[in-house]
């Protein structure tokens, strides 16, 4: 069985050896080198028949496997980004195909090809039409940005802050949900408009509550500066806001209840996730702040309220999967408020109340969101009708990435020449939308087919044709789900 987050793990294991007693192995890539040894010796000797993991569970030497069951199928966590690259999905339709096994994938929200896939007839899909016991879908209410009061707070309207705190005497728990890390996203001088950048990545640095400025995908770290190191004004904090401000401001507002919060920066240490999530469940904080990962198939009986505190992060990303991503988050998180006696309440914040994707959220319809979004990814053709394959070379010589990813370029569209492969697209190259991560310059180009067997014999070809030098710069990510 897979889940999508390794501090998941706790929870369903509980549950399955609750069942089956010891005959459960648990397999992540959080376990110490002698555990996972362990785990991979009782697996492949037959003494646990179960295993339960993230993402890389899907390799464990299972004998006589039967059953596959996929959890929570949309997830992003469930491709792998880095080295050898695969999507677990898909590596659990394959070992299914070889062992003859049956594969279950669960979701409230599927991603859109799953759906397709269903639709037509390649899968056989399976209606839960209501919740476990029959408990009611938590009440969800529309606050819109632009009008809404705030009195007490920037970043909680009113609203939420009532319902917060009748369900904070009520002796009841909430979840603020907010997809981003750090204080403040951006420090700003008013004078000269400068802005900390992180000198490994093409992003600005990101303010955090101990007064370090923070790259996100590196690392860096810098004490942020009271004087514009450029004009000599004073440095402002003030554009954005994420989890720790959240976390301050419930505090400030709330200031007998006990507040956790959720997110990569609180889990730097082994097994401090299970910790945080193990302390709520028990009652022990009222209040849990975090990122996508309080979102993901949590059940917290004692969850009346859910926030989401800015809906528009995930719409205004430049990805074609765009709408679909708010849509599921939305209607995930959703799902963690009235999962015990009470009914729940789930306010979302949004600048753009009338788009499809939160509106569709909000009245948690994903066949109708399915049949709207569809036509979207007709015309151009995106996944589920076509196959997209990305090529990307990184360096730290600018101009040597530049010029070998216009050698690949050349190199795949001799490619469909030479095979006459009718469909088969090269959009690009040109820079990634983070054009510098870690030192290294970024270029990429997509391959686009209807067909998928083309599109794979047009890589095999165009990668042929390039010198072993060349290829072994190139990462190639079949369906990517990141175009970055």
């Amino acid at each position: 069985m897979l889940v999508p987050e390794i501090a998941l793990t706790a929870q369903i294991v509980g549950i399955f050896r609750h069942r089956f007693g010891d005959k459960v192995a648990v397999w992540h890539s959080a376990l110490l080198p002698s555990t996972r040894y362990e785990q991979w010796r009782k697996v492949k000797s037959g003494e646990c028949p179960i295993v339960i993991g993230a993402r890389s569970a899907i390799f464990a030497p299972v004998p006589n496997l039967g059953l596959i069951i996929v959890d929570e199928e949309h997830d992003h966590s469930y491709k792998q980004e880095q080295g050898v690259r695969y999507h677990a999905r898909e590596v659990a339709l394959m070992r299914a195909k070889l062992s003859g096994a049956v594969v279950v994938f669960g979701t409230a929200t599927p991603s859109l090809d799953s759906y397709y896939r269903a639709l037509k007839g390649e899968w056989t899909l399976l209606r839960l039409t209501q919740r476990v016991e029959g408990k009611p879908l938590p009440k969800v209410r529309l606050i819109d940005e632009r009008i809404a009061p705030h009195r007490h707070s920037e970043l909680l309207s009113d609203p939420l802050l009532e319902a917060m705190g009748q369900a904070l005497r009520e002796g009841e728990q909430v979840i603020l949900f907010l997809n981003r890390r750090g204080y403040a996203r951006v420090t700003l001088c008013p004078q000269c408009q400068f802005t900390a950048q992180c000198p490994n990545c093409a992003v600005t640095l990101v303010y955090h509550a101990d007064g370090e400025l923070r790259c996100h995908h590196c690392g860096h770290r810098q004490r942020h500066a009271s004087r514009c190191p450029q004009c000599g004004g004073a440095m402002l904090v003030l554009r954005g806001a994420g989890t720790e401000r959240v976390e301050a401001e419930v505090r400030r507002l709330f200031p007998k209840a006990t507040v956790l919060r959720l997110d990569r920066d609180a889990v730097v240490s082994r097994g401090e996730h299970a910790r945080i999530l193990n302390a709520f469940r028990n009652g022990e904080a009222q209040v849990l702040v975090g990122t996508q990962m309080v979102t993901k198939g949590l059940d917290f009986p004692k969850v009346t309220v859910v926030g989401v505190l800015n809906a528009d992060h995930a719409l205004l990303f430049p990805h074609y999967r765009a709408a679909e991503e708010c849509f599921q988050l939305l209607t995930q998180v959703a799902g963690r408020a009235g999962r015990g006696e009470k009914p729940g309440v789930v306010f979302i914040q949004t600048r753009f109340p009338d788009h499809y994707a939160i509106q569709l959220a909000i009245a948690q319809d994903y066949p109708r969101f399915f049949a709207t979004e569809l036509p979207n990814r007709r015309s151009p053709a995106y996944p589920p009708y076509a196959h997209l394959v990305e090529v990307l070379t990184s360096d730290p010589d600018q101009n040597l990435a530049k010029a070998r990813i216009k050698v690949a370029a050349v190199a795949f569209r001799r490619a469909i020449a030479m095979l006459t492969a009718v469909g088969v697209e090269v959009l690009g190259p040109s820079e990634c939308l983070l054009p510098r991560l870690q030192g290294r310059w970024r270029y990429h180009l997509l391959l686009r087919s209807r067909q998928r067997k083309i599109l794979h014999e047009v890589v095999d070809k165009g990668l042929s044709l390039l010198d072993a030098e060349t290829r072994s710069a190139l990462t190639v990510d079949v369906n990517p789900l990141q175009l970055m």
